[in-house]
């Protein structure tokens, strides 16, 4: 009942259109009990009693509710098709708004696959279940009531001998409904996994092949699938083991009408065309029980598919405005201070008492180990993540201030885990802002290095990307990322590991135009190479989650710490340089 109640309440602005269709079906369901009335007149009338001027009007009449019938029969099929796929539409509308709006957690919960899986069989059974399993509820509980109803008063004592099989089939409708349940919640299960599973094989189809592995994947797919196989095959089974008993119960009716319709007839006490009338209709008895399996199998079907939709609509929305957020809608310059900054994800501690200012227009640079916390101290400045203790200002302001659209409206980010959109490489540049001219988009291109290249495609600046990039090499992606940074002039541009891709020649290029931008911005420098920052006015040294140390590249190589042992381990220098009588600012300033 919840989860009807749920689909109810997303019916707002087709809840009428669904009634009507409803109120069709059960119209298109009683009328099937007039031609047998009009057939019980024919028999008792016309062939027994010989009144043949009612004939033509008994039969026009049937045709009438025949032909009227099957009108408003695609009336209904077009009015709950429309109103089922109406309702598809707006859950599916629903969901990828709040998959947009939701922050990294949600996604690590939900992977592509499963979030893909829920968008389309698990809607698809939600739009069957809004037009068919309803319908057939409705066309099954109206024909079996109005059929009992017209049993009853024509000959009760009949009635009553025909449903006396009703509480046995309700018995065995309850226990399969107990059986099937659970199987079912298991198979949604198992087809999620199955459909994670293509999505990361297909997604990391070129390390797939770079390890020659496609029979290791190949293997893998295959226990998903036969998992799969195996859960539906097992589901199948349980229905097959109760479908017989009730076919069996519902066929039985037949053998009721016969024998005990038989007696009654024998002893006068209906009419032969009352006979005929309970016979005709002995189907509209049965066909309802007969069909009670498939529909509570379907019930339970949906059931599955609308807890895991309503798992992504009603999960607590992620980071999100808080109350009385404003626009930022003036260019800010730029100063940024993390504050005492704490981070946790999953209960591991990520950042610890993380601080430092950045001033406006500055370059700061950061190093430091894998695992560092690098990376999650610009999620958390692009709020992607929040941090559990601290604060982060943007001009004396913090970020918690604005509005997260324009927030991140002021914030260029390229990293080094390029995504590149099915989109031509000025659609890709100018994804930021789709107003920039050709003339921009080409000064972007050229501040990155990625001009002259671009120039040598096919189609130049119309070049199609394809999928994620492919076609085209690792610096090639990040330069053209790099392009799409600067092209929304940023007052925060982020670049995290964005070179490590590309040759010196061209990083130093890139280092360069970096340098004489036609806007001010701060820049945050993420690297594991010293020569992406060395001339940095600040140098940020991590290592688990902590600033061990920070100071320009002079001081840090003086300091004689972290830092300057991996300048040692990248330039080869430093205690040679020294015991040659080199001063050390000296040999800093030549590499």
């Amino acid at each position: 009942m919840d989860q009807i109640a749920w689909l109810w309440n997303y019916m707002k602005g087709k809840r009428a259109l669904f009634i009507c269709g409803i109120v069709l079906t059960c119209i298109t369901a009683g009328i099937r009990v007039v031609n047998p009335m009009l057939g019980q007149r024919i028999i008792d009338d016309v062939v027994m009693k010989g009144n043949t001027s009612i004939l033509i009007p008994l039969l026009s009449a049937m045709m009438a509710v025949q032909l009227g019938r099957l009108c408003l029969r695609y009336l209904m099929i077009v009015v709950m098709e429309k109103s089922s796929t109406g309702v598809m539409t707006d859950i599916r509308s629903e969901m990828y708004r709040m998959v947009q709006w939701q922050d990294f957690r949600f996604l690590s919960r939900f992977p592509t696959g499963n979030l893909m899986t829920r968008m389309t069989q698990d809607l698809e059974m939600i739009r069957h279940s809004a037009a068919w399993i309803s319908y057939n509820i409705a066309d099954a509980v109206v024909l079996f009531a109005s059929t009992f109803i017209f049993y009853m008063f024509i000959n009760w004592r009949l009635a009553l001998c025909l449903v006396a099989v009703t509480p046995f089939i309700l018995f065995i409708s309850r226990r399969f409904v107990l059986r099937i349940r659970p199987r079912f919640r298991l198979l949604r299960q198992k087809l999620t996994d199955l459909g994670t599973a293509v999505t990361e094989n297909i997604d990391g189809n070129r390390v797939v092949k770079a390890f020659a592995r496609e029979d290791r994947e190949i293997e893998h797919f295959e226990k998903f699938n036969s998992d799969y196989r195996n859960t539906s095959c097992e589901n199948a089974l349980i229905t097959a083991k109760y479908q017989p008993l009730l076919e069996i119960a519902s066929q039985s009716l037949m053998v009721i009408m016969l024998a005990v319709g038989g007696i009654f007839l024998i002893r006068g006490w209906i009419t032969p065309g009352e006979y005929m009338a309970f016979s005709s209709l002995t189907w509209a008895l049965s066909a309802p029980m007969w069909m009670l399996g498939p529909l509570l199998a379907d019930l339970e079907r949906f059931s599955a598919s609308a807890k895991m939709i309503r798992e992504v609509t009603e999960a607590p929305k992620g980071i999100s405005d808080m109350s009385g957020a404003v626009e930022l809608t003036e260019r800010p310059a730029g100063k940024i201070e993390f504050r005492d900054i704490k981070l946790s994800i999953n209960g591991v501690s990520i950042l610890e008492d993380l601080s430092f200012t950045a001033e406006a227009g500055s370059t700061i640079g950061i190093l430091g180990s894998t695992g560092a916390g690098k990376t999650s101290l610009i999620n958390i400045l692009e709020r992607f993540y929040e941090p559990d203790w601290g604060s982060i200002l943007l001009d004396g302001e913090d970020i918690r201030r604005y509005t997260l659209s324009s927030l991140r409206r002021q914030i260029g980010l390229a990293m080094q885990d390029v995504f590149l959109f099915s989109d031509s490489v000025k659609g890709n540049i100018s994804y930021g802002n789709t107003e920039l001219d050709e003339e921009t988009i080409i000064k972007r291109a050229s501040h990155a290095d990625a001009d002259n290249f671009i120039r040598m495609m096919s189609d130049g600046y119309e070049t199609l990307i394809g999928e994620r990039g492919v076609g085209i090499s690792g610096g090639q992606r990040q330069r053209i990322a790099l392009a799409r940074a600067l092209a929304v002039r940023p007052a925060i541009l982020i670049l995290d590991d964005t070179t490590s891709a590309v040759d010196s020649e061209t990083e130093q290029y890139i280092q360069d135009q970096l340098k004489s931008l036609d806007f001010p911005c701060t820049k945050i420098i993420i690297a594991q190479r010293i020569s992406s920052f060395r001339g940095a006015d600040l140098i940020l040294v991590m290592d688990k989650g902590r600033i061990i140390e920070r100071g320009t590249h002079l001081q840090l190589i003086e300091a004689k710490g972290f830092y300057f042992n991996i300048w040692k381990l990248q330039y080869n220098a430093g205690i040679e340089a020294l015991d040659c009588g080199v001063s050390l600012q000296q040999t800093a300033g030549r590499q």
